[in-house]
């Protein structure tokens, strides 16, 4: 009798473009295991994602500004779960791995450090051989999670250790997602910027607007079209240049009056001093780490980067702010 996940994988070998993923031929898993009977390989790592605990922890911490005041600013979950939407859209109309591209898009900032980029830049400097977040969601897959860790396939392991411009994953899926997690990053840290009232609408270049829209919906729609525009059909994910010009033009634009000298970003030298000296800390300190840590700075590395935004301040608050004394009665 045919299985639910047989079923699916000859829908995949009828439906999907030649040159996508297939789960019912991946590289396999780190440690083989017995297909499961309801799932393919690429759901069953989507599953294991969605169900680990630092996933979890991604709904506390930064994307862009630190401790923000609302709720409707992105954290790293939040921006987790729109590169996956768009990267699930492109996949379905692309007629690549849809599930692939999912748990790839999941997992991509699984490892990232508290306090966003500015967390990453203390631990790269702290961290002998430097600190990159793909690796250490790498490691988070592959080691932390679980006693053993979620035992992905290699093809979604590829995807996490590949996802940024520098990388060359071997999936198209893959290059996908990449590609989604720029189209929704440029475009929800506009958003929450002009929420913040960093950025008036008037403040945004007209050039890019003229080709992508000047709603956040419609320049999304843009540049999903223009990936579709220069890739349907053929054995690679490219976005057409008109598109991708606007985008570049926008992330720099970013670059210039965002990420660099707004006001929210000047909490970022505070973040950035307390997670030195956490770090600092637990190295003098190593039986201070949770039991069962990696020994040396790979253990004060896992710690201090699995950290969200609040638990690193509540830490720090515990060993380096003083405590009111009491007299006993």
């Amino acid at each position: 009798m045919t299985t639910p996940r047989e079923r699916q994988e000859q829908i995949e070998a009828a439906v999907l473009a030649p040159w996508a993923a297939r789960a019912g031929l991946t590289r396999g898993r780190l440690r083989p295991e017995e297909p499961d009977p309801v799932r393919t390989a690429f759901q069953r790592d989507r599953d294991r994602i969605i169900h680990a605990k630092a996933f979890r922890r991604l709904k506390d911490k930064t994307q862009v500004f630190i401790a923000a005041e609302g709720d409707h600013y992105r954290t790293r979950l939040t921006h987790t779960l729109e590169v996956a939407q768009i990267a699930r859209t492109l996949a379905r109309a692309l007629r690549l791995n849809e599930d692939l591209a999912e748990a790839i898009a999941l997992a991509h900032d699984i490892g990232h450090t508290p306090f966003g980029h500015a967390g990453e830049r203390v631990l790269d400097d702290l961290v002998p051989g430097g600190f990159r977040h793909y690796e250490q969601s790498l490691r988070v897959v592959d080691v932390l999670e679980r006693p053993g860790g979620l035992n992905l396939t290699q093809e979604v392991r590829d995807g996490i250790a590949q996802h940024t411009a520098q990388g060359t994953p071997t999936t198209l899926e893959a290059r996908l997602v990449h590609l989604a997690d720029r189209i929704a990053y440029v475009n929800h840290d506009i958003d929450d910027a002009l929420r913040a009232h960093i950025l008036a609408p008037e403040d945004l270049p007209p050039g890019p607007l003229e080709v992508l829209g000047h709603r956040h919906a419609e320049r999304i729609g843009r540049l999903v079209d223009g990936v579709l525009a220069a890739s349907e059909d053929r054995p690679e994910v490219l976005m057409r240049q008109r598109e991708a010009d606007a985008l570049e033009e926008l992330r720099q634009f970013l670059f210039r009056r965002v990420y660099v000298g707004s006001p929210p970003k000047v909490e970022e030298k505070k973040a950035e001093g307390l997670l030195r000296a956490l770090y600092l800390h637990f190295r003098e300190h190593p039986d201070l780490l949770p039991e069962g840590s990696a020994p040396g700075d790979a253990g004060v590395r896992d710690y201090c980067a699995g950290m969200t935004d609040h638990f690193a301040i509540s830490v720090y608050a515990r060993h380096f702010l003083p405590r009111p004394w009491r007299a006993e009665e």
